[in-house]
């Protein structure tokens, strides 16, 4: 495995490192006070090509690796969690599920204004009663032949990018078996488009953290799509969403580097730059030790992450290295932000300082895109372990 990125990649890099400092630090703060969703910024970063990057250029895309999607994650996450994960989220789960499994008339109809950011997706899996046991769904989605439409009737929770002003679909599981089948449930992929009769989108929830980001419930109520609407195989969505989070993992991996490496920094300067007893706090092992820390966890968290990004992207299996990357990288950035706090005291409570926007923001990485208890598991069965579900 080669470390070094390519002059490419470090080329991109500082182009999003450069665009997240002008366009997104100085605003970070207000749009988490005021929970807004910066839908200009969004379209700029449809302009810049980020929303498109893992695609082909026939649909709008540049067809880059996934180390480099990673790459702009982690510059994102730097200055704004809630953006780089509407980055992740538009790439990964709206756009993603349609050009893995979709027609080319499904591809060329949606995937144009997903990859050049003029629309989001979002991707519709949790529900209230089914979380980390995913395969547990009660949406239900009934063929009526005469009409060639699928009736959707159920609700999902906690769903990302689904009630944006740009928002142009949601990808849903749905059962497609026949009530009172007996059989083990049928989860097929379903996609709806936004403005759907019967489609509702709830009020967004009010949140920890992530405030700048689109999170809402959604209810769907003899709800009518088409039935050229099934995204893939019938009976295989479960499946396909299981393979797409893989993919996730590894994203959200890298959301947490680019947070711990942001607490690295703010921390480093706040050590150098604070005085207590006439000396720079960072002169004392206290402080000093807290951010030799951060400088592990930022290391150890970016080897595992690009690591599983480099089995993706060479065609190696890469199940159980996605696992641990998103389990050892959300669970540091959950410590880093702690620590940070922390050495900023009294001024790290303050929301005026990133860390405390950081510290708020991290939580929901130990959740979301399965949980720490879900990759353990995960992690435990590739070592054969046959661990409790």
């Amino acid at each position: 495995m080669d470390l070094d990125l390519s002059a490419e990649q470090e080329a991109f890099r500082k182009v999003v490192r450069d665009f997240a400092e002008a366009e997104i630090a100085p605003h970070a703060a207000a749009w988490d006070r005021d929970h807004t969703f910066p839908v200009d910024v969004i379209r700029a970063m449809g302009a810049l090509g980020l929303f498109g990057l893992p695609f082909p250029e026939e649909y709008g895309g540049s067809g880059a690796d996934f180390t480099t999607v990673c790459l702009a994650i982690e510059e994102l996450a730097r200055v704004d969690q809630s953006v780089a994960i509407t980055l992740e989220a538009g790439v990964g789960l709206g756009a993603n599920p349609i050009y893995r499994f979709g027609t080319e008339e499904q591809k060329q109809r949606w995937l144009p204004d997903l990859c050049a950011g003029r629309a989001i997706g979002g991707f519709g899996l949790t529900e209230p009663e089914a979380g980390s046991d995913a395969g547990g769904t009660r949406t239900r989605a009934v063929l009526d032949e005469a009409a060639g439409e699928w009736v959707i009737d159920g609700e999902k929770a906690f769903i990302t990018n689904s009630g944006t002003p740009i928002t142009s679909l949601v990808t849903i599981t749905a059962r497609t078996d026949p009530p009172g089948s007996g059989g083990p449930p049928e989860i097929s992929t379903i996609v709806v488009p936004a403005g759907t009769p019967g489609f509702e989108v709830q009020p967004p929830y009010r949140k920890m953290g992530w405030h700048a980001s689109d999170t809402h419930g959604l209810t769907f109520t003899g709800c009518r799509v088409p039935a050229e609407h099934l995204l893939g195989e019938r009976g295989r969505g479960f499946a396909g969403f299981l393979a797409i989070l893989d993919e996730g993992r590894i994203a959200i991996a890298a959301l947490a580097v680019g947070v711990i490496q942001a607490c690295l920094e703010a921390a480093t300067r706040h050590a150098k730059d604070r005085t207590a007893f006439g000396r720079p706090i960072g002169s004392y092992q206290a402080v000093a030790f807290k951010c030799a820390d951060l400088a592990v966890m930022a290391e150890s968290a970016r080897a595992l992450t690009y690591r599983a990004a480099w089995l993706k992207d060479t065609g190696r299996p890469f199940k159980q290295a996605a696992a641990m990357a998103k389990l050892h990288a959300t669970e540091a950035a959950v410590t880093a932000t702690r620590e940070a706090t922390q050495i900023f005291g009294g001024y790290g409570y303050m929301d005026e300082t990133p860390v405390s926007r950081h510290y708020r923001d991290a939580k929901i990485l130990e959740i979301g895109e399965g949980t720490s208890e879900v990759q353990r598991l995960v992690i435990s069965r590739g070592l054969g372990l046959g661990a409790e579900s």
